[in-house]
């Protein structure tokens, strides 16, 4: 299992596709993973001007960010493999 202790951030990316092909390769070479989706488009306190004007002007093939983490021990492989 994977935890904030045992974890190391393999990639940060905005490209669906690309998340996609990394843990398909990942899960074929049997690296466990986790993947953490961050919506660009819920407003946030710090910049609430995204309530008042919506998805405008926003890129909406890049309006998530995905981070995927894997086990300290497996990032070498993992890194190797995705490069």
């Amino acid at each position: 299992m994977l935890t904030i202790f045992n974890r190391k951030e393999l990639l940060l990316t905005d490209d669906m596709k690309r998340q996609s092909d990394v843990r398909d390769l990942l899960a074929q070479n049997g690296v466990d993973y986790a993947v953490k989706t961050i919506s660009r488009q819920s407003p946030t306190v710090p910049d609430s001007s995204r309530a008042r004007t919506g998805s405008f002007g926003i890129d909406l093939s890049r309006a998530y960010e995905y981070r995927i983490y894997v086990r300290k021990s497996d990032y070498e492989k993992a890194k190797s493999l995705i490069h």
